[in-house]
């Protein structure tokens, strides 16, 4: 028999915790993954990981809940400054709901670069530092290399063309040192970012920006000095961050992690709205940019994905043909890569907003080069101040290794029937005829990609060239050029097209293609089959080939230069 009292004390214990405080916690340890793998077995082993629509969605459910009384957050490294951005927007709205922020750091680098995740954290009310810790605030800065000198002694020719002057990527094997127009634009860039952390670091922790340059200039500061400076609140270990927050709200407050706070709250909001709803379709695009679907960009558990065009496009023309969408919110992170594939998304894009469908792109970290191409087609294009956009030019060429396979005395005998049949191999140099080949591509691509832009965003030719010619601008200075029309997240994009589709604040959010992992693996039954839009076990491209012999996928001419993630 049960005893009556146990069933009575179950009872109210059930009730004390769904009306206990609620403390939601964020772990930024492994980063935020903004979308999940195309490829089925990497999206099934993702599904633990933090994605950034749990993060934005719970809290922003969060601001009107009124159990929820604090967000602390373990702030780590490898997050991108727009992303970082994106979180600070996020946290900030919660402040403004009343709501206690904290955050905690074992070190803000160690031994390393920490000014972006302690940008970050000067977003919140609080700031703690393992006493051990370090700030390791020290500025921004870039450093590209430059090969020209090392493939001259390896025997390697490097051939390439560009338009133009700022298209830097074949500077890093034509050049030992800076051309005056590469060193004008890396020098804005990290102009421009350092204006940004500098204002955000000053705002967050009620300090003058030229006080915040002399303590960068004096970085990266200790834990007790940063403590004096005023750059942390309270040198402390993880269990004494816990202790603080128990003894503000009360030991039966709950922990509870924001991801988890979202799907349970996100299904009960759902149920009371039975029935098809209107909604806003958003499609994620990330990585490098190639012809057929995403995937994965390399043999290596770690690849980064790729945005293929098939991919895109499909999840494009489901979502036109879906009545209940009104408007779509294209999501772009990427550096580039094909130009016939980005041409192919913008193509899409554009017969969209000729559906009726307003399409509006919001910019990750990097949507440069091809990135920039595939948006700016759209209704609107929404940046963070810290995104890297712009890049509009091309270049292409190879690399001729005859002097580095005669010193390892390797040869080839050749037979070939045609003039061109060797232009692209890296056994021989270009001959006048291929130069001109390659020559009027790239002129090709640099008329259409700026007369696109012209068009897009409603400039003039004259005007798009100045800006063009290859160079990278933050969303910062993009705006300021007319690149950009609004700096802000995803949230600020999601907003913009329930506006302009007439859509009220509160609708949903439709994820484009919309298939399991599981759904993933079955044979899609025609080329407009929504699943078509998925990768299947042939979309992990390099691994279908073992990467080209274990070699990884050529960008393409419209790539961003180098390595750009300022962290």
């Amino acid at each position: 028999m049960v005893d009556p009292g146990t069933v009575v004390n179950a009872i109210k214990q059930a009730r004390d915790r769904r009306t206990a405080p609620l403390i939601l916690e964020l772990d930024l340890t492994d980063g935020i993954m903004e979308t999940a793998p195309s490829d089925p077995i990497s999206a099934l082993m993702s599904m633990r990981r933090t994605g950034l629509r749990d993060v934005l969605d719970g809290l922003r459910r969060a601001r009107s809940d009124t159990r929820v009384r604090a967000l602390v957050v373990k702030v780590s490294g490898g997050m991108g400054l727009a992303l970082v951005q994106e979180l600070r927007e996020a946290v900030q709205a919660l402040r403004d709901a009343g709501k206690l922020t904290v955050a905690w750091a074992e070190t803000f680098g160690e031994g390393g670069r920490g000014t972006i995740p302690y940008y970050l954290a000067t977003g919140f009310d609080k700031v703690y530092l393992q006493p051990t810790g370090e700030v390791g605030l020290t500025g921004v800065a870039i450093e590209e290399p430059f090969l020209a000198g090392a493939l001259e002694k390896a025997g390697v020719q490097p051939r390439f063309a560009k338009r133009h002057e700022y298209k830097t990527m074949a500077n890093t094997f034509m050049e030992k040192a800076y051309t005056p127009e590469h060193e004008e634009s890396s020098r804005r860039l990290v102009a421009s970012i350092g204006e940004q952390v500098t204002a955000g670091i000053a705002a967050g922790r009620g300090l003058q920006p030229d006080r915040v340059r002399e303590l960068t200039d004096r970085g990266p500061l200790l834990a007790d000095e940063a403590l004096e400076e005023n750059l942390v609140d309270r040198l402390a270990y993880r269990d004494e961050v816990y202790a603080d927050l128990r003894t503000e709200f009360g030991e039966e407050a709950q922990l509870r992690y924001v991801a988890r706070y979202n799907r349970s709250h996100g299904l009960a909001g759902r149920l009371p709205h039975p029935g098809r709803q209107d909604t806003v379709a958003l499609i994620n695009g990330h990585g490098p940019i190639r012809l057929g679907r995403s995937g994965r960009g390399g043999p290596l558990p770690n690849s980064g994905p790729t945005m293929g065009s098939d991919t895109i496009g499909a999840a494009f023309r489901a979502a036109v043909k879906d009545d209940r969408v009104k408007a779509i919110v294209f999501r772009v992170n990427s550096p580039g890569g094909s130009a016939v594939a980005s041409d192919a998304i913008w193509r899409e894009v554009v017969l969209a907003r000729r559906a009726g469908k307003p399409v509006i792109v919001s910019m990750g970290n990097v949507a440069a080069s091809g990135g920039y191409y595939v948006a700016m087609g759209a209704d609107a294009i929404v940046a963070q101040p810290g995104t890297l956009t712009g890049s509009i030019g091309v270049v292409a060429g190879k690399a001729v290794v005859n002097g580095l396979l005669d010193r390892v005395g390797i040869t080839f005998g050749t037979v070939a029937d045609g003039d061109h049949a060797r232009m692209f191999s890296a056994t021989k140099d270009f001959s006048d005829s291929e130069w001109e080949r390659v020559n009027a591509a790239l002129d090709r691509i640099y008329d259409d990609f700026t007369a696109k832009v012209a068009e897009g965003r409603d400039l003039s030719r004259d005007r798009v060239h100045e800006l063009a010619r290859g160079r990278v601008w933050t969303g910062a200075d993009a705006r300021e050029h007319g690149l950009v029309d609004e700096l802000g997240g995803i949230d600020t994009a999601l907003d913009l097209a329930r506006k302009k589709s007439g859509l009220p604040t509160d609708a949903p959010i439709r994820l484009y293609p919309h298939t399991s992992p599981l759904e993933r693996l079955r044979q899609p039954e025609s080329s407009e089959d929504r699943a078509a839009a998925s990768a299947r076990f042939d979309a992990w491209g390099s691994l279908g080939g073992l990467a080209a012999r274990l070699g990884l996928p050529a960008a393409g001419p419209l790539t961003l230069p180098g390595t750009w993630e300022i962290r």
